[in-house]
């Protein structure tokens, strides 16, 4: 085995064994070297002798350098400098017992979407909410219910994503009490009269209130004749009350939300 100059080290071995796609190669003092038999040239069989000359390809290693820079650069750019942005929850409805809470669109940069979670009063929810991005950003709220008359709660929406964990600014909720009546929200239902439609309206804006055509999550109660058609069907899906128009009509005269059970809309009336 000799060393040479400038442009590497040059060695001669003689084979000794080739199995299993090993060659076992001897060097002149002695020592044995495994070697990749498929980098043997053609013919080389045991007793042969090669030469081998190692030299180091420091262009080849600079390109390389080149490269893992290359792509180091881009994942920084792609995924370090832009960071999920913490959610912004805000209220869309409040009435005496329940509260509507809507999201801007999620930005989760280049990370991937985990879920929400939401707290009130530091406590977490057990609720329904998006379980991907695409849901998240489209159905951008949700409704909490069963919470107390004229009762003040915090609450945060939490994203969960691979890159971090986020809170929102807590969002400070006051239930309505029963003689404020802005937070309903009423649907029409079948009518057989437009003029009662019209009346029931007016009543409406009266009390502060608000009314819809199409049921929504923030609709409170549907207001209807005849217990028939699609909202209908929606509302009943939904469990939201579905009354008589003498219920609005009470909650006028009375100044107070009045319950709604005994103004059910039945097959009955």
């Amino acid at each position: 085995m000799s060393a040479g100059g400038g442009e590497g080290s040059k060695y001669s071995l003689t084979v000794t064994k080739i199995d299993a796609g090993m060659a076992i190669l001897l060097t002149s003092n002695n020592q044995l070297i495994e070697f990749p038999s498929y980098l043997l040239p053609p013919g080389v069989q045991p007793g042969s002798v090669i030469n081998l000359q190692l030299s180091r390809n420091i262009s080849q290693e600079e390109q390389q350098r080149q490269a893992l820079r290359e792509v180091q650069e881009h994942i920084l750019k792609e995924f370090g400098t832009s960071l999920p942005k913490p959610p912004v929850l805000r209220v869309r409805n409040v009435t005496q017992t329940s509260a509507v809470l809507e999201w801007d669109p999620l930005d989760i940069a280049k990370s991937d979407f985990r879920g929400l979670r939401l707290y009130k009063d530091n406590q977490l929810m057990v609720h329904s909410l998006p379980i991907n991005i695409s849901t998240a950003n489209t159905l951008r709220e949700t409704k909490v219910t069963g919470l107390d008359v004229d009762h003040e709660y915090t609450f945060r929406l939490e994203q969960r994503t691979s890159a971090s964990r986020s809170l929102s600014e807590p969002v400070q909720v006051r239930t309505h009490t029963l003689d404020n009546l802005t937070g309903i929200r009423v649907c029409f239902g079948d009518f057989e009269s437009a003029e009662e439609v019209a009346d029931l309206k007016e009543c409406i804006e009266r009390i502060g209130a608000k009314w819809t055509n199409h049921v929504s999550i923030d609709v409170t109660h549907l207001l209807c004749r005849t217990p028939s058609g699609p909202n209908y069907e929606i509302a009943t899906a939904l469990s939201i009350p579905v009354v008589r128009p003498d219920w609005l009509l009470a909650c006028e005269a009375n100044r107070k939300l009045q319950p709604a059970l005994s103004y059910y809309t039945n097959s009955g009336n």
